[in-house]
């Protein structure tokens, strides 16, 4: 009898242990996001035809996801992503005009500082670099010419906070500044734009962090942090 009881326990000490693994680790080295994205350019645009004439680029809500992996107690890498659709509208002599939509794909990848917790309130700095592959654009008001943007890059620094919310998740909320140029042009019109994007990317959500061996079966090392 005493055996069984002593199985029992080991089993129950056991489950638990697997259970613990498998419901979220606020020490584990992988942090995932969903986010909804608000980017809000701070554009202009230097068109070569008439200096009276000038654009900006839409501000939209987009979603967007980011992973973050966690080398030491405190410092960490991100990856944020997504997709979006923007409009380019005409300002000065061109206000009004609608310039062409676009496609877009901004990644930003971050190194970042996450201070020790306090009261499940983790705020964390960071500073990195965005890519933003444009796509070949909708047509315009300029004689129904496609806007075309130049693949560009831009130096990005980031705030934020993560809020423990139970069991791994928690609670998010991200700030991040870009800065960065490209040029654009309207196909077949001669019509060139040297463009001054620089947005400013606030971001809410929730996210998940665990450690990613116990995806792969096992615990290849200790627990980064609490």
């Amino acid at each position: 009898m005493r055996r069984v009881g002593i199985a029992v326990l080991l089993a129950l000490g056991l489950s638990l242990n697997v259970a613990k693994a498998h419901a979220g680790d606020y020490s584990g080295d992988t942090l995932v996001r969903v986010q909804g994205t608000l980017i809000a350019p701070d554009s202009s645009a230097k068109v070569n035809i008439n200096p009276d004439y000038d654009a900006h680029v839409s501000t939209e809500w987009i979603p967007t996801l980011t992973l973050t992996h966690f080398f030491t107690k405190n410092v960490a890498a991100e990856l944020f992503c997504c997709f979006g659709r923007f409009n380019a509208k005409g300002e000065g002599d061109l206000k009004g005009a609608d310039l062409g939509s676009f496609w877009v794909f901004p990644p930003i990848l971050t190194l970042q500082y996450h201070f020790d917790p306090v009261s499940g309130f983790k705020p964390y700095v960071g500073a990195g670099v965005q890519y933003i592959h444009y796509f070949d654009g909708g047509r315009s008001d300029l004689g129904g010419a496609k806007i075309r943007l130049d693949d560009s890059w831009g130096f990005a620094l980031q705030g934020g906070v993560d809020v423990e919310i139970g069991r791994g998740w928690y609670l998010n909320a991200d700030i991040k500044k870009v800065w960065l140029d490209t040029d654009a042009s309207w196909q077949d019109t001669g019509v060139k734009a040297d463009v001054t994007v620089d947005p400013l990317i606030v971001s809410v959500g929730v996210g998940y962090r665990f450690n990613l061996s116990d995806l792969l079966g096992s615990r290849a090392a200790p627990a980064l942090l609490k």
